[in-house]
């Protein structure tokens, strides 16, 4: 359970750290079940629905950026840890005794050349009916500033929603020098393998490329609280509601004024932020690809 000291700290800053909160057998199936999914992507050449592969990915030297949210489906151990009780409980002090699950991906840093994240606002892919949202974000591994943390601007969720667009079209990053923000001051977010992570919605947040020899992988999971409805739609309320994690779902969105843009038009490249961030035309981190020049 947090302290009334941390749900201050998350209120005012947008994020929060809790060491080790997996541990012992429950960590080590979490990295096991890991490290088979990516050895098996050996056989994969492309993109699909689990799969999310660096560009330098082949057959021979598997190289994977993200495992998509069909883990959750496919993996009873990945369905049943988006609804561990310690997570749970903290979850409910932020957001109510209500809460649902939005999505959930699992990024991989991989040694020497993991992919960066460049600034971006959550809320800029899936602003809702209220900012009741944030994600959670389990460490794998160790992770310090060597091996691409997540980095947050602190108190940025009280801002503005930023512009996510580049020459009219959604692209999932925000363009740096059009942005009044110091990100020299950004905090990163560390802490031994099992500790997790939580952000809110609006807070900005990127991740550099991974310079380290040792490899930095973050289960993310997005959880809203359950009268916050997304602002794109609902396709099917059936399966919307086959998300609670705990509580009663509700017709009744709460309304609260937030500031919106829409991630509309849709990115020209569609996928993950990976994807959608290539028609960005204003970096903040350097790829691997231009480390190598």
């Amino acid at each position: 359970m947090l302290t009334d000291r941390q749900i201050e700290d998350y209120r005012r800053d947008g994020y929060l750290v809790v060491p080790r909160l997996i541990e012992g057998e429950q960590l080590a199936e979490l990295r096991a079940l890991t490290d088979r999914i990516i050895s098996e992507a050996r056989g994969v050449a492309a993109n699909d629905d689990l799969y999310d592969l660096e560009p330098s990915h082949t057959a021979a030297l598997p190289r994977v950026r993200r495992l998509k949210p069909a883990i959750f489906k496919r993996y009873a151990f990945f369905h049943a840890l988006v609804r561990e009780p310690k997570i749970v409980a903290i979850l409910q002090q932020l957001l109510g005794p209500s809460i649902r699950l939005y999505g959930g991906k699992l990024n991989m840093k991989s040694a020497s050349y993991g992919s960066p994240v460049e600034w971006h606002q959550d809320w800029a892919f899936y602003p809702h009916t209220n900012d009741d949202v944030l994600a959670t974000g389990i460490y794998l591994d160790d992770c310090d500033t060597d091996n691409g943390p997540l980095m947050v601007l602190p108190g940025t969720h009280h801002g503005p929603t930023w512009d996510h667009h580049a020459d009219g079209r959604f692209c999932g990053a925000m363009d740096p020098a059009a942005c009044d923000l110091d990100f020299s001051k950004a905090v990163p977010l560390m802490g031994p393998a099992g500790s997790m992570t939580i952000h809110h919605a609006r807070l900005v947040h990127g991740s550099a490329l991974n310079r380290s020899n040792r490899q930095r992988r973050l289960l993310l999971h997005e959880y809203t609280a359950a009268d916050a409805f997304p602002l794109m739609g609902i396709a099917n309320f059936d399966e919307f509601n086959s998300r609670m994690v705990v509580g009663e779902p509700t017709n009744q969105p709460r309304l609260c004024p937030a500031p919106v843009r829409l991630p509309l038009p849709p990115a020209d490249h569609q996928g993950s932020i990976y994807e959608n961030q290539r028609a960005t035309g204003k970096r903040f981190f350097e790829t691997f690809e231009d480390a190598r020049v």
